[in-house]
């Protein structure tokens, strides 16, 4: 992967730079893999004959593993440190991709959902660690647009993982090329349908045990002990309970996965309804890809911004923009029901990243806890089950008001709700070569 650019630095030491650049590309796998996931949504739907419902159940299982796995993924490091942690949870992904392979020779919907939890914890370890070590390796001041940057590079995988699972996946099926989205297949279809997930885990197992390796003879350079574990006393002194911007950005972060995940889990099947776009579930992945794009460039556009302009105004702008949009996508029909969705992705590019860095902000020697805080708020992607369920009783165009009224919490955080009220001693965060 090439170099951060360098206008985006940040005041970054050559050595921090290096190792921002090779965590870009653990932030490009797991977004690549998290997405993956919505081609496989729908594919699952069919094979498995399932209600929207149960279809949202599989990505709930995804985030439910952040919430058991944020606290074991914390303890971990602490006790075999950054680079290490990160070696073992590419590890642990690349052994529920594999797992993926029985699970469709069977096939077998509960051996999915363990293959998938397990993905998910690995990718939580990973996040645990990768986005609090961007946003303190450098100034505090630049802590959002750098976190912002090195996301664009997640959003680059989320943005070619809609062609590559809806080439290796959708287009390979049955189920996947039916114009308006609905296959009433034959048990003989559904089993050969199952089993064209297996090429694409394969290669992503393949892809994740090579990055363990290359990352485990790198020399990462790891945040100091003093700045992983503060000593018992000192920690006596301070209380999460003051830091406003904390306490309300946790549920801003989990109100926004609700979001976020809602839209990209049913945009295959929404674009793809006859009174929408009218495709098959194959053509309406490619404007999957559309949608990620729109993150990927929101993120890159973002970053700049947020040199001239305070990042809770940036946050604010993206949350109105984002209401606006999915406000059409509820009332409108056709082709422009279709865009205004695709387009949400725009906003959205900016939130988890600029929420994460204004939720720590000011929590000096808190900055560790608060980021684990956050990290396991990204479960509220699991409550995506409320929107299949939403759509199952009223239909899946007006399931999406919910994410709407999830963009008004977003902009509360921003206007009010991300205010420091009580700003710790600034931790003074150094790196040192992880031996």
């Amino acid at each position: 992967m090439s170099s951060l650019p360098a206008s985006h630095a940040g005041g970054i030491t050559a050595t921090q730079k290096s190792a921002l650049t090779l965590l870009a590309s653990l932030f490009f796998m797991w977004g690549f893999i998290t997405v993956i996931n919505n081609t496989l949504l729908p594919h699952l739907r069919s094979v498995f004959d399932l209600t929207y419902t149960q279809t949202t159940w599989i990505e709930s299982v995804w985030f439910i593993a952040y919430f058991f796995a944020s606290i074991p993924s914390a303890k971990l490091i602490e006790r075999i440190g950054y680079k290490y942690s990160m070696v073992v949870g590419l590890l642990i992904m690349a052994v529920g991709a594999l797992l993926m392979i029985p699970a469709a020779r069977i096939p077998s919907y509960g051996v999915v959902l363990t293959a998938l939890f397990i993905i998910a914890a690995g990718i939580t370890l990973l996040q645990v660690a990768a986005n609090p070590y961007v946003a303190v390796i450098g100034p505090p001041e630049s802590a959002s647009s750098r976190l912002n940057l090195v996301q664009a590079f997640n959003s680059m995988g989320t943005t070619l993982a809609p062609l590559f699972g809806g080439y290796l996946i959708l287009s390979r099926s049955a189920s996947g090329n039916v114009e308006g989205g609905a296959a009433a297949l034959t048990m003989e279809q559904r089993l050969a349908d199952a089993q064209s997930v297996q090429l694409p885990y394969l290669i992503v197992a393949m892809v994740l045990v090579v990055l363990a390796i290359v990352i485990a003879r790198y020399k990462l350079p790891d945040l100091d002990a003093a700045t992983r574990r503060v000593d018992a006393e000192e920690r006596k002194k301070h209380s999460l309970w003051q830091h406003r911007n904390l306490l309300l950005g946790i549920p801003a972060i989990f109100i926004y996965l609700i979001a976020e995940i809602g839209v990209s889990n049913l945009f295959i099947n929404f674009v793809s309804a006859p009174e929408i776009g009218n495709m098959s579930h194959a053509q309406a992945s490619n404007y999957l890809f559309l949608l990620w794009g729109g993150m990927m460039v929101g993120r890159f556009v973002g970053s700049h911004l947020m040199r001239s302009f305070s990042a809770e105004n940036v946050l604010a702008w993206a949350s109105i923009g984002a209401f606006v949009v999915m406000m059409i996508t509820v009332l409108a029909s056709g082709k422009l029901a279709m865009w205004s969705l695709i387009s949400v992705g725009l906003f959205h590019s900016i939130m988890f990243p600029t929420i994460f860095t204004l939720g720590i902000r000011g929590l000096g020697p808190l900055t560790e806890e608060g980021s684990g805080l956050l990290i396991m708020a990204i479960a509220g992607g699991a409550l995506v089950v409320v929107q299949g369920r939403l759509a199952d009783m009223f239909g899946l165009q007006a399931s999406f008001l919910l994410t709407a009224v999830c963009e008004l919490y977003v902009l509360f955080y921003a206007l009010w709700g991300c205010k420091v009220t009580a700003a710790e001693p600034e931790q003074q965060l150094t790196a040192a070569a992880e031996r």
